[in-house]
C-alpha cells in the first residue's frame, strides 16, 4: 500500500478509535462549551465524511440552543480571524488534524 500513497485501512481505525477533542482556545461559560463540545462529536459521529454536512448540523443546532447568528467552520489548514461576542468562541481541535472554529456575530 506504501508504493500507491493510500493509507493502510488499520491505521484510518486506530486514529478515529484514539480521536477525542482538543479545546485550542474559547471563552464560553462551562456549560455552553461542553454543549458545543458534545454537539460536534455527535456530529463528527453522523457524518464523519462530510464536513459541510456536519457544520451545518453544528450551526443550526446551535442556533436552535443558543440562539441564531452562529457560524460554524471545520476542515484542514485553515487561518481566520474573527469578530465575535464576548463569550461566544470555541476552537478546538478533533480526530487528529479536523480544526473546528464556532462564534456568535451580532
Amino acid at each position: 500500500m506504501a508504493e500507491t500513497g493510500e493509507a493502510d485501512p488499520e491505521e484510518v481505525v486506530k486514529k478515529l478509535a484514539y480521536s477525542f477533542p482538543i479545546v485550542r482556545h474559547t471563552d464560553m461559560p462551562e456549560e455552553m462549551k461542553e454543549e458545543a463540545i458534545a454537539l460536534c462529536i455527535s456530529a463528527f459521529e453522523k457524518c464523519s465524511n462530510n464536513n459541510e454536512n456536519t457544520a451545518k448540523m453544528v450551526k443550526d443546532s446551535m442556533d436552535k440552543m443558543f440562539g441564531t447568528a452562529w457560524h460554524v467552520v471545520i476542515g484542514e489548514s485553515f487561518g481566520f480571524g474573527v469578530t465575535h461576542e464576548a463569550k461566544n468562541l470555541l476552537y478546538m481541535f478533533y480526530g487528529g488534524s479536523l480544526a473546528i472554529c464556532i462564534w456568535k456575530c451580532c
